[in-house]
């Protein structure tokens, strides 16, 4: 027996855990090294898989096999779909990196939530592979959310008209997709027309009523740093000198972290947000305490500020309340849509003292 016949072998007894193993270190490897969603480096990453997926997809169908070749690894169509997951999984990890560097995860886990699900079905329910509308659903899903952040990073523009064009594009394209595979397999999967129609009419749906509910990230924006600070000074090189209450590692468990004030003295907000190159936008910080009569939170004030795009640790900015009252209270960093870029929380509590602070320089 060959080495290349040990190899395949081997690989064949252990698949299952093999390919648990490599998505999960492609995720890790995607987190570490994918940094902005404006470059072209992780874009051609991207559109590469895309091509890779779309070629499996097709390769898979077009050659008829035989019942179980999935599952033996001496038949070409075992390698096919196992490529094909791969890629699959390579994609779909790309997108749950990107968009949850761009979300405040307690305002859009749902769509957070979609992307994770879809991965796992990349894994776990391998045997759909041989389904043409599973394959289908989830490379439409692929597309789509590389078009959501791909359109504003070309047009340099963001906001609804852009995401319902990145949605007609996602259409168009997996339309035509589906029509070549259809020229050249059509009589053993005509039944599967309606299926897939419904599926991708049902994808296009969800992802278009979480965006309109301010559900998905606001992708390719992205909160690089944050933080309420007691001082906030820019100095001559440009930087903020800040001010701080350090809590430690306890500081990274507390949902509402205690911040002392003194009446009267004022409070800031501070924010980076990343923008892609000539994608200029205006952002707000909305401040909001929680009412405990009413039971919800009131908003305070709201102040728009320019946030100029490029910048790869973010554009740099803040806002600041002269005198909060007690109680908890949350600076919301959003789109003009409404659309959470990142959240400030912390709970104002008031001394006749301040604590030693620590201090730090925003670069």
């Amino acid at each position: 027996m060959s080495f290349f016949e040990i190899t395949r072998n081997w690989y064949g007894r252990f698949e299952r855990p093999i390919s648990s193993l490599s998505l999960i270190a492609g995720f890790v490897f995607d987190a570490l090294t994918l940094k902005r969603v404006d470059t072209l480096w992780e874009n051609c990453w991207i559109i590469a898989h895309l091509i890779i997926v779309g070629v499996f997809i097709a390769l898979i169908h077009l050659k008829k096999n035989e019942v179980g070749d999935e599952k033996n690894p001496s038949k070409a169509h075992f390698w096919f779909v196992n490529i094909l997951q791969f890629f699959f999984g390579g994609l779909l990890s790309t997108f749950l990196v990107f968009y949850f560097r761009s979300a405040d995860i307690f305002v859009t886990w749902p769509f957070i939530l979609l992307l994770a699900l879809a991965f796992i079905a990349n894994e776990s329910l391998k045997r759909h592979y041989i389904r043409f509308s599973f394959q289908i659903s989830l490379f439409f899903l692929s597309v789509y959310s590389f078009s959501i952040f791909l359109l504003p990073v070309i047009l340099h523009q963001i906001g609804p008209r852009i995401f319902l064009l990145s949605g007609l594009v996602s259409l168009i394209f997996i339309t035509l997709f589906v029509f070549v595979i259809f020229i050249f397999i059509r009589d053993r999967f005509n039944e599967s027309k309606k299926l897939i129609f419904f599926l991708i009419l049902g994808i296009f749906l969800m992802v278009n009523f979480l965006y309109f509910t301010n559900l998905i990230p606001p992708i390719p924006l992205s909160l690089k740093d944050g933080g309420i600070y007691h001082s906030l000074i820019k100095d001559v090189d440009g930087n903020y000198d800040v001010s701080y209450e350090d809590y430690g590692w306890k500081g990274y468990f507390q949902m509402y972290p205690n911040f002392s004030e003194v009446a009267g003295a004022p409070v800031y907000a501070y924010s980076a947000v990343f923008s892609p190159t000539n994608l200029n936008i205006t952002i707000i910080h909305q401040w909001q305490y929680y009412d405990d009569a009413q039971g919800k939170w009131i908003t305070d004030f709201t102040i728009n500020l320019p946030v100029v795009g490029g910048r790869g640790g973010g554009f740099r900015t803040y806002s600041e309340d002269s005198n909060p009252t007690p109680g908890h209270w949350r600076v919301n960093i959003m789109t003009t849509q409404g659309q959470i870029i990142g959240r400030l929380r912390f709970n104002i509590l008031p001394v006749f003292t301040l604590p030693s602070f620590s201090y730090a320089i925003k670069q």
